[in-house]
């Protein structure tokens, strides 16, 4: 079994701070790391590495040189190969022209059964890359998955939704995007830290390497661009009603109305 996992490296959040003037992430001097929902993707590849026999695991990314980091860390966790895909000319780019571009080298990888992403990245959380990855790639997508089995060239998932979850069944290939109700991921084994610095190499691809036009990579090819980011203001104070007689449930309707729920 070919399996691609498609991971991407992000500042921690929990020390990202907002430049009020421009409303973009201040970056300089955050630390960064794999992205939760990719490690949970990681790791369902490699329990199918841990249960199955000749199971190889690829893991790609996109993002500057620092982005060997992250794949580092997969390697260490497990996963087989890594790659790379760094290139001014992928710059700026939006969901689209990632999608756009991770399908390129996905094509050059060749043969797979499996594509796992994140369902989202912590610093854009669209949840788009993956379901329009699969579309580039022209493969059957199951988003949101929460269990997953395996039966031969049969994929049976658990599609989460906000009041239980959906049974999907699909044949390989396919796309998954995982969320952390999926798995809980692994910590990097010493013997494994050491190989991933010592023993296993990383690809590094350009966009010749990927033979991605220009006009479908990069900030020049993204129809969509990021106006404003900004921190939610909190929830304002919530209110008790006591009792139960028509009073009380005039007064709720009231207020609901007031707030434009009903």
């Amino acid at each position: 079994m070919k399996i691609i996992v498609c991971i991407k490296q992000v500042p921690d959040t929990n020390e990202v701070k907002i430049d009020p003037k421009t409303g973009t992430l201040i970056r300089e001097g955050v630390p960064s790391i794999i992205n939760h929902d990719d490690k949970n993707a990681l790791e369902e590849a490699l329990k199918l590495k841990d249960k199955y026999e000749d199971v190889h695991i690829t893991v790609l990314t996109m993002g500057p040189p620092q982005a060997d980091v992250a794949l580092r860390e997969a390697l260490a966790m497990g996963a087989d190969r890594a790659i790379l895909l760094s290139d001014r000319a992928f710059a700026g780019s939006d969901t689209w022209a990632t999608a756009k571009t991770l399908a390129a080298a996905i094509k050059k990888i060749g043969e797979y059964d499996l594509i796992f992403c994140g369902r989202q990245a912590i610093d854009g959380d669209t949840a788009q890359v993956g379901p329009q990855l699969a579309e580039n790639l022209d493969v059957p997508q199951i988003t949101y998955v929460t269990y997953l089995q395996i039966n031969g060239k049969e994929v049976k998932a658990h599609r989460a939704l906000e009041d239980g979850y959906q049974v999907l069944i699909t044949k390989m290939p396919c796309l998954l995007t995982a969320i952390k109700e999926l798995n809980e991921p692994r910590y990097p084994s010493v013997r494994g830290i050491f190989e991933a610095y010592n023993g296993k190499q990383m690809e590094v691809w350009s966009s010749k390497d990927i033979e991605i036009s220009l006009d479908e990579t990069g900030l020049n090819s993204s129809p969509t661009n990021v106006r404003q980011t900004f921190t939610p203001s909190p929830k304002g104070q919530g209110m008790v009603l006591d009792g139960c007689g028509r009073d009380t449930v005039c007064e709720l309707l009231f207020k609901l109305s007031e707030k434009h729920f009903i």
